[in-house]
């Protein structure tokens, strides 16, 4: 196995593109260095990018944040403006692992893995978070749910890495929230996971929305439905009830040892009306 550690995103994009055989990004290892310890990979090329500036830092402009894809999520739950700015965000990114974990793992590591029960993902997705992708072709950005094209798998090409995620300037009395279940307190996978994020107007009626669903199909949900179904009301409990209608209508989820497709159905309509308030109330909404 070869391993490098470039000190420019062009070095990393160049090895990538002219390997020979498997290359895999080395961000914070967490998922990375399971899968090579147990067997399931066994990479030609490591490629590790935390030597890279650029992807080593948070920037707040006036446009949002962008997050270099090797800034591990410890940093990010310790970033007081953007916890300020994507509370649910953040939080999703702190559901990452034990303690030990957050200070290695990133949210473009946890979105590269493409598991359809990632954290951070669904409250990307919610708060309309793009990747910066870089390549032997450029920079590309795209939209967080274009890049996960299924289990394990994205849509990045030979020699593309994510460099950075940008999330958007946050609109005043707008809010997000993420939310899962798991089966214990903490470090676990997501059963169902679901993210909202909502701006309403001065009388607290929803002007914009988006809601995602996780777990509960190949790759993480943006069900605009769900939006819809919020958006021109304040909340109230008939938007709520058809909230998790077009919840629980969009999910095409698995039975496994860890959840019925009858239940990740049901509490997926559950967990997207509660962050839905969470948000509201984020908002400025009563």
């Amino acid at each position: 196995m070869q391993y490098e550690a470039p000190e420019t995103t062009k070095a990393a994009v160049g090895l990538l593109a002219k390997a020979k055989g498997s290359a895999y990004v080395l961000a914070g290892g967490s998922d990375l260095l399971v899968r090579m310890k147990g067997g399931y990979i066994e990479p030609d090329l490591v490629v590790d990018i935390k030597r890279i500036k650029a992807m080593r830092e948070v920037k707040k402009t006036a446009s949002g944040f962008t997050i270099g894809a090797a800034v591990s999520c410890a940093e990010l739950t310790e970033n007081k403006a953007l916890a300020k700015a994507w509370p649910g965000v953040v939080e999703a990114a702190g559901l990452i692992g034990s303690k030990q974990v957050q200070g290695r793992c990133t949210m473009s590591g946890n979105l590269c893995n493409a598991s359809p029960a990632a954290d951070s993902v669904p409250a990307l997705v919610a708060a309309g978070a793009k990747a910066v992708v870089q390549g032997p072709k450029g920079k590309r950005t795209v939209p967080v749910e274009q890049v996960p094209v299924g289990p394990g798998r994205t849509s990045l090409k030979k020699g593309e890495l994510v460099e950075a995620l940008v999330l958007p300037a946050r609109k005043p009395r707008s809010g997000d929230s993420y939310l899962r279940f798991i089966p214990r307190s903490e470090m676990d996978i997501a059963v169902v996971s679901a993210a909202v994020h909502l701006t309403i107007d001065a009388k607290g009626v929803i002007t914009e929305a988006r809601v995602s669903l996780g777990a509960v199909a190949p790759t993480v949900l943006l069900v605009s439905a769900a939006a819809k179904a919020i958006i021109g009301t304040k909340l109230d409990d008939a938007a709520l009830g058809k909230l998790g209608e077009a919840a629980s209508a969009a999910c095409r989820p698995i039975d496994d040892k860890r959840g019925t497709v009858e239940f990740r159905t049901k509490v997926a309509a559950v967990l997207a009306k509660r962050a839905a308030k969470i948000a509201y109330s984020r908002a400025g909404g009563k």
